[in-house]
């Protein structure tokens, strides 16, 4: 089964919101909430598509013809390669009623531990979506980052707990989830974090934090000074406030800011090829999340879906390293790409 092929059997079963598209670029969707849509308007998610594609590729193969290595180590593991599934909540209501975020999760933490990369999971006001996400990374021997959303005190205490008892290699908050609806009607109140704040919550728990949604130079220094392991540069794929910038845009300039800090630096918006990948990773990211890609995956083809996009990327990662003539991830250096702003 191919990837193709996944999609073509995904039309059948997602639900009337998400239409499959050839490429996921955010323009069939628009708006569209309940669905993968973005905030407002809906261009953010676009702009997150286009700007990658406005990095172009130095080409060179006046190089040594060598076995490409994709492998990675991230957070004290080993990965086939530096790309995460990216965490999706409540997916009966954006894609359809096929699956539940419970066996969502599961499919993906098992199809993607299998194949030498990790999953993020989402959290939601259902609590036995933590529940079961943390049980299925512990089945997969700690192979996930469970996300947990930015809940009171006494919230974010009790899901870190289950945390603890997944074994989970590192875990991950959403900070920009403060912008979602059922957090500012939460009670006790939930929503954004000072940096004492999250400083308490990262230094209760001994496991790499991960702070995601980080948009600005700014951000990333509060997140560091709160002690977070890595971030992720993302804007929520346009969710939670339009006219944000595009992760692309804004990726060199928070790798610079960051330099020799020890944080490591993940982006997620509008990645969906291994030729993407490559652009980030010569900007300066450590890694990938990708999101959305996934969910038509486990529509499409459940385990065997999420294989075929991950071999997908993989393929095309290897082929863009060789073509650039980098053998090893760390052989991907900043002068592979063009990049039409500075950082």
């Amino acid at each position: 089964m191919n990837y193709q092929e996944v999609m073509e059997e995904a039309k059948k079963t997602i639900g009337s919101y998400c239409r499959v598209c050839k490429v996921c670029n955010g323009r069939a969707c628009g708006n569209q909430m309940p669905g993968p849509g973005a905030k407002g308007i809906g261009d953010t998610a676009v702009r997150n598509f286009d700007d990658w594609q406005k990095v172009r590729i130095n080409m060179d193969t006046l190089c040594e013809n060598c076995k490409i290595d994709t492998s990675v180590q991230l957070f004290g593991k080993q990965f086939r390669m530096p790309v995460f599934a990216g965490p999706v909540g409540a997916v009966n209501l954006h894609y359809g009623d096929k699956y539940d975020d419970l066996s969502y999760n599961s499919i993906l933490l098992e199809a993607c531990a299998e194949s030498g990369i990790a999953a993020f999971t989402g959290d939601g006001v259902n609590g036995q979506v933590m529940i079961s996400a943390t049980e299925a990374i512990k089945a997969v021997n700690g192979m996930g980052v469970p996300t947990v959303k930015p809940w009171s005190k006494e919230i974010v205490h009790e899901k870190m707990m289950m945390v603890k008892e997944s074994d989970a290699f590192a875990v991950a908050m959403d900070i920009d989830a403060a912008g979602l609806p059922f957090l500012k009607n939460c009670e006790p109140p939930a929503g954004s974090k000072s940096v004492e704040e999250l400083k308490e919550i990262i230094g209760e728990h001994k496991v790499p934090f991960i702070v995601k949604g980080i948009i600005t130079v700014k951000g990333a220094l509060k997140a560091k000074e709160a002690g977070a392991s890595a971030i992720v540069v993302s804007n929520h794929g346009g969710r939670v406030l339009d006219q944000c910038p595009s992760t692309a845009e804004v990726l060199p300039e928070i790798v610079k800011a960051l330099e020799g800090s020890g944080v490591k630096i993940l982006v997620d918006g509008g990645i969906r090829s291994g030729v993407t990948v490559f652009k980030a990773l010569a900007m300066g990211a450590d890694g990938v999340l990708i999101a959305r890609p996934f969910v038509t995956a486990v529509y499409g083809g459940a385990k065997e879906g999420v294989k075929a996009y991950i071999e997908q990327i993989a393929g095309e990662l290897e082929d863009t390293m060789a073509m650039c003539g980098a053998a090893a991830i760390d052989e991907i250096t900043p002068d592979m790409v063009r990049v039409p702003w500075k950082g």
